[in-house]
């Protein structure tokens, strides 16, 4: 047993050479100052007091750093599984009260076995269910409703929790009367803190000099006192203590569902970035199933010590590889340091003004708006286009929940739908060679009235019988009455099932009966073993099978001319049909 798949630590930690510390030393601190605000916000994201998004920034950094594969990934509390755990959550408990922090933490434990056990039984090619548009439609509406759902505390008004954008938009139109300016003045500061530093230069942090900015205006000038700003108050010092999650059966049974949600969401987001990432790194590679195991150790750890759901974070890995990270020690570091502010640092965040942390929020996630996407996929891809819309639209109506539910099914349908009617193709010959293409892309080719040459450019099982029956009859039907044989060019078929064999059959029964002969050519290795155990190589005949359309139309050619007495002198045929190949 290879002990470094399953520890990848000891893959980088025995060759760590002095020169990779400068690089990781920067970015790990780096991280570290992103994480101490980003923290914060996206705990309140989640509906926990902002101290949860400091504890959900230790454990789980380490954990991953031993178990997981990427070595610049940067695993945290990020905006979409905050937003997920909130919505989830809120449905059983009040936002903040103990009830909702026991869920929240319980909730982590689920998310990370069910991670665990997706990578222990090696099934992380679940995740390749959701589309690329489906997952592009859900993350900008959950954007929307993220971002908006912080004008509470931008605006300074009580806002109804809500994960429906138009609920949000008429109560804060309601509460523009009750606007504190002072607070929208600091929020919007912070906004443009964040947004110039990151313009200036992207590994200053921008977050951090808003968070500054906003404790010093409150401060220096009584404005939690003398206007009503809203601050987050006393932040309790220390260490998160050691616990076991709570474990009643009926609170695991309604935390299923959005556990299952947020394992397959939250692996989505890290190993799409953490693969981007890697693509410049050629020194190791990334494992998708040790991946979901390291996300759920670090999530399973992380529950035991107060941490709700983390995963990798896109922003935080950007930062954290252009600032040198080069190992995992990188994220140990930035463990640390939030480790030393929650000893002695968390005393300074007392009169940190809510508008600021919401400021953060709304930065990092109007981010993930993608008009680019929705725009390319209208001119290239109009059905994935709708796809991508479809989700976005069901996500702001109906809820995070329902709107990712929406974009599983929408995805499973068009795998079933392109599955069950694949694409096919009547070839014909391209003038002066051997070479046969599809009529309807290549007009200069020359198609035969006598012949039906017929390409099937999908796998043949149960689901798609149906469908290639329906077409080669109907190609058959137009063919007319000069049709005299069908050559099937089977090099795209890589599989034959049973349905599909006892389908075959009955073609062959239907062509015989019509006084039409088939021919069949680049049959793979596995496909003719399927057919020769189905016995349909001898109802076809083992001199019908040819490595070539062009063979077959001499075949063919010279059948007819001799009245069923063929030359087979030069002609290659398919022989030892019953002989496994690869």
């Amino acid at each position: 047993m290879n002990v470094k798949q399953y520890l990848p630590i000891l893959d980088w930690l025995p060759k760590y050479k002095r020169t990779d510390l400068q690089g990781d030393l920067s970015a790990g601190l780096t991280v570290g100052v992103m994480l101490i605000p980003q923290g914060m916000a996206y705990a309140m994201i989640a509906g926990l007091p902002p101290i949860y998004g400091l504890y959900a920034s230790t454990i789980p950094l380490i954990l991953y750093a031993i178990f997981g594969t990427s070595r610049q990934l940067a695993v945290g509390p990020v905006a979409m599984v905050s937003l997920l755990t909130a919505a989830g959550v809120g449905a059983l408990a009040e936002g903040g009260s103990e009830m909702y922090i026991m869920l929240a933490i319980t909730l982590a434990l689920m998310v990370g076995v069910i991670q665990f056990l997706l990578g222990a039984f090696r099934l992380g090619f679940l995740v390749n269910f959701l589309s690329h548009p489906v997952i592009s439609g859900f993350t900008s509406a959950a954007a929307l409703i993220i971002g908006l759902s912080q004008l509470k505390h931008l605006m300074g008004v009580d806002i109804p929790r809500s994960h429906h954008i138009h609920e949000i938009l008429i109560h804060a139109v309601r509460e523009f009367g009750n606007v504190n300016w002072p607070t929208v003045a600091i929020g919007l500061g912070g906004i443009a803190i964040i947004m110039g530093v990151k313009r200036l230069h992207k590994r200053i942090p921008g977050p951090l000099l808003a968070v500054i900015f906003g404790i010093l205006a409150v401060w220096g000038l009584g404005l939690a006192d003398s206007a009503g700003v809203k601050i987050v108050g006393q932040v309790p010092e220390g260490l998160p203590a050691f616990g076991i999650p709570n474990m009643e059966m009926g609170n695991l049974q309604a935390l299923v569902p959005i556990a299952l949600t947020i394992a397959l969401v939250s692996f989505m987001e890290s190993i799409a970035v953490a693969k981007a990432i890697q693509a410049r790194h050629k020194n190791y590679k990334v494992d998708p199933n040790q991946e979901l195991i390291g996300l759920g150790v670090a999530n399973i750890g992380g529950s035991m010590f107060q941490s709700y759901p983390v995963t990798g974070g896109f922003s935080r890995t950007a930062v954290n590889d252009q600032a040198g990270a080069r190992t995992g020690l990188a994220a140990i570091i930035s463990a640390g340091l939030i480790i030393l502010t929650l000893l002695f640092l968390t005393s300074l965040f007392f009169y940190l003004p809510k508008a600021i942390l919401a400021s953060v929020i709304m930065v990092a996630v109007f981010g993930l708006i993608d008009f680019k996407e929705a725009i390319h996929l209208w001119s290239s891809n109009r059905t994935d286009f709708f796809m991508l819309l479809i989700t976005f639209l069901a996500t702001l109506s109906l809820g995070i929940e329902q709107g990712i539910g929406v974009g599983v099914v929408l995805s499973l349908v068009m795998v079933i739908y392109r599955t069950t009617r694949p694409h096919v193709a009547i070839l014909g010959k391209v003038p002066d060679t051997h070479h046969y293409r599809n009529v309807d892309r290549f007009h200069e080719v020359e198609e035969r009235d006598d012949l039906l040459i017929l390409r099937y450019d999908a796998q043949l099982y149960f689901a798609n019988t149906t469908f290639f029956k329906d077409t080669l009859e109907e190609f058959i039907e137009q063919k007319g009455d000069d049709l005299k044989a069908v050559i099937l060019n089977a090099e795209s078929i890589n599989a034959l099932d049973s349905s599909a064999a006892h389908a075959l059959e009955e073609v062959v029964d239907d062509l015989h009966r019509q006084g039409l002969s088939l021919y069949l050519t680049g049959v793979k290795g596995p496909v003719r073993d399927a057919m020769a155990r189905a016995h349909l190589i001898e109802k076809i005949g083992p001199d019908r099978f040819f490595m070539d359309i062009e063979d077959a139309v001499h075949y063919f050619d010279y059948q007819d001319q001799l009245n069923g007495k063929p030359d087979m002198s030069g002609y290659t045929l398919q022989t030892n049909v019953e002989k496994k190949s690869p």
